[in-house]
């Protein structure tokens, strides 16, 4: 029988997900529910998958996909609890809550039902993302299945539950950051004269590759940052100007300012 896959919200990160999966599964087994239909029959007819309601995700899909924000994730299960607990056969939740853990999901759902808990990062809407994920009562082929179809997100890594968060801070919450450098450096390159388009490009394959050497050559990003670094040159002035701003230890704040409050979402 046909495994089919459900997606219960269809925002960022469901729909980074949603496009991974139908790379890795057949879109017509996945089916799409989102508060805002429209949003649903968008991403829909873009994948060439189907929608439908809540209700029916929850009945009838072996793989749901929990893709809505964590305060929104106790409205979102409420309803559904009566029709999860009324299933004949076996399925598995997916949430992707930041700060919400495996026994919260399961208390929401209503049952102890198998759950893999997921941290990707928007980078999975291109085949480049970060993705830890924790699992409860899941079997191994289920595991397997899982990997298979997450596959064309990116990179996955196995981690115990107590660390998901931690890991979420860095790679979950880091591409805004990214984000935020990329645009710094294109503005600084805009101050010297580049056109901004140019300046752009430039910033944003220039952490790409730098991200892609230091995966590949394994050596500690100080090393890399020395080779780079010309006794009396250019860039080791910049490199002092940023020790002088304070970026390593901003950046380090900026993490556990993350991670406090992920942790914060989780109480509640």
């Amino acid at each position: 029988m046909r495994k089919t896959i459900g997606f219960l919200g269809c925002g960022n990160m469901g729909g980074a997900i949603a496009r991974a999966v139908c790379k890795a599964a057949d879109p017509q087994s996945v089916w799409l529910a989102n508060r805002t239909p429209a949003k649903a029959e968008a991403l829909a007819a873009e994948l060439g998958c189907n929608t439908t309601s809540n209700d029916e995700v929850a009945g009838r899909c072996d793989l749901i996909f929990l893709a809505v924000k964590p305060q929104m994730m106790e409205e979102l299960l409420a309803p559904l609890r009566f029709t999860l607990a009324e299933r004949p056969g076996r399925f598995v939740l997916c949430s992707m809550a930041a700060g919400l853990s495996i026994g919260r999901i399961q208390e929401l759902a209503g049952g102890d039902y198998p759950v893999i808990r997921i941290m990707p990062n928007t980078p999975a809407s291109v085949g480049a993302g970060m993705i830890q994920y924790c699992t409860s009562g899941v079997t191994a082929e289920e595991e397997a299945d899982f990997l298979r179809l997450m596959a064309p997100a990116g990179r996955l890594d196995a981690v115990p539950e107590a660390l998901i968060d931690a890991a979420s801070c860095v790679s979950g919450c880091g591409p805004a950051w990214v984000y935020q450098f990329i645009e710094a450096l294109a503005d600084g390159g805009v101050a010297c004269g580049l056109p901004r388009a140019k300046a752009q490009e430039y910033a944003a394959q220039m952490v790409l590759g730098s991200a892609k050497l230091v995966l590949e050559s394994g050596q500690h990003p100080g090393a890399l940052k020395d080779a780079v670094c010309s006794p009396g040159g250019s860039t080791i002035q910049g490199v002092r100007v940023l020790e002088e701003k304070g970026m390593r230890g901003a950046v380090m704040d900026a993490v556990l300012a993350a991670y406090n409050k992920t942790k914060e979402m989780g109480k509640g």
